[in-house]
């Protein structure tokens, strides 16, 4: 008896291991066949060898592609008859060709405007930046649409809740997207209690399990807020506490956030408007009004990108920029995983003299992607690209400040994951006088910093340079 039962281990044995490597193979088939990315799809191989059975459940949960439109052109076309832009000729003519070219290439890769004669204000720190937007929602009189990646139930989430229930009962119109794993730690009695008022709350992607597991590789990563069609905000903070005082983890937390006013806002409008069609909702037509170009106002343009875009649009721009950046490059990023081109656009342009400087904390809020970031240094370094790791706390902020004239500011990491794989958006602000102030308060942070010197860098632990090389093999699906 005892023989027999051996036996049929042993069938079972062999059965299940042939099973497992036919399904391995074919994985790594279908990898190959769909011609992505060959760093990407070395990654997601090596994952699938290395870690068996695990690397099943990753990939199927996120290698899987997405192949569908964020909007029907019918309902694209009439967003854009809705929201008429300005001539902009004149506008255009007045800035470098370097920005003319920048801006040329996002209107083919989005179709998206450029709008001169904004007022723009930039927030560094979570408490000002909430004090105003709290203003701002309070004198809400038409509309808020808002949308974030986390939407915490905690002090600030709480008060911008009240805000916007406050709002909904007076007759305003209020939309609300969160992030569905963004959030996923927010209890659905505080969404619920917002429905309660009125409000229209929507999750992006809803994960559910089993149909719709592999939803949970695409996030809604965009922070816009939307007013009365006047005032929009999109930057790198969430509405979280930690984003005022630092959380748990960390005495502080530096983060980049705009607020606009003006023409431009129309575009922050006509974005959310596609992520709102895109959950099922009736089309958004809320009235415009004719917006106040300020005179001494700066020029804007809205950039997206998301794993339904034909193309990696916010990639490409910034390969386009830092490709023909002639002075200076200033990156803020909490994480550094570049694509393989952007990583030879940086390194090209330090080689070439552009003083490439790079600003990423410390002491991350994730280890993992800490440490991997920190496995692209050596060969930044070799090039010239100058590292600089923020002490002060945790550094959120996403912003790159080209040249003179070029400053992005957004929910963009420099990782695989914003580039690729997230629903991500930039503003593109294309003025010296923000340029300026950007630089400056770049150069005010390296004062909270300690810079990576090649001769300190090349003697850390062995064991350092392993774990953070073993991560790099990963960098292209963390």
């Amino acid at each position: 008896m005892l023989e027999f039962l051996g036996s049929i281990n042993a069938w079972l044995y062999w059965i299940f291991s042939i099973a497992y490597a036919v399904t391995i193979v074919s994985i790594v088939g279908v990898i190959i066949s769909e011609n992505r990315n060959p760093v990407k799809s070395l990654a997601w191989v090596t994952v699938l060898l290395l870690l068996p059975v695990v690397g099943i459940v990753l990939y199927l949960f996120f290698g899987r592609s997405i192949k569908t439109r964020m909007i029907s052109r019918r309902n694209r076309r009439r967003l854009k008859r809705h929201h008429q832009t300005l001539s902009v000729k004149s506008s255009i003519q007045a800035l470098s060709p370097e920005s003319v070219g920048s801006i040329r290439l996002s209107r083919s890769l989005t179709s998206t405007a450029f709008y001169p004669g904004n007022h723009v204000d930039i927030f560094t720190d979570g408490k000002t930046k909430f004090d105003r937007l709290e203003a701002d929602l309070r004198a809400a009189r038409r509309y808020i649409n808002i949308q974030y990646y986390i939407f915490a139930d905690d002090a600030t989430g709480r008060r911008i809740s009240d805000i916007l229930k406050e709002r909904a009962r007076e007759g305003v119109t209020v939309r609300v997207i969160y992030d569905h794993v963004g959030s996923l730690s927010t209890s659905r009695r505080f969404f619920r209690e917002m429905e309660e008022a009125g409000i229209e709350v929507h999750p992006f992607f809803k994960v559910t399990f089993p149909p719709f597991g592999t939803r949970i590789n695409w996030r809604n990563h965009r922070k816009i807020c939307i007013i009365d069609g006047t005032v929009g905000y999109i930057g790198g903070m969430n509405v979280a506490d930690r984003y005022i005082d630092g959380g748990k983890k960390f005495t502080m937390w530096r983060d980049n956030h705009a607020r606009i006013e003006g023409p431009a806002v129309a575009s922050l409008q006509y974005s959310f408007a596609i992520d709102w069609s895109f959950m099922g909702q009736e089309l958004i037509t809320d009235p415009l009004p004719r917006p106040v170009s300020f005179d001494d106002g700066v020029g804007v343009q809205l950039l997206s990108s998301g794993p339904t875009a034909q193309w990696p649009n916010i990639a490409f721009q910034f390969i386009r920029v830092i490709a023909a950046a002639k002075h200076r490059v200033y990156l803020y990023t909490p994480y550094f995983l570049p694509t393989e081109a952007l990583l030879k656009a940086l390194q090209t342009a330090a080689l070439a003299g552009v003083d490439v400087r790079v600003l990423m904390p410390r002491r991350s809020d994730s280890m993992m992607l800490n440490e991997a970031s920190r496995s692209y240094v050596s060969e930044c370094l070799r090039s010239g690209i100058k590292f600089y790791l923020y002490t002060a706390g945790m550094m959120h902020a996403k912003t790159l400040i080209v040249d003179d004239e070029y400053v992005s500011v957004g929910s963009t990491n420099f990782d695989f994951r914003s580039f690729e794989h997230n629903f991500e958006a930039n503003i593109q602000i294309y003025s010296r006088e923000v340029n300026a102030h950007m630089a400056e308060i770049f150069r005010d942070d390296l004062s909270s910093c300690v810079r990576i010197l090649p001769s300190q860098w090349n003697r850390r632990p062995i064991h350092k340079k392993a774990i953070q090389s073993v991560l790099r093999l990963l960098s292209p699906i963390l």
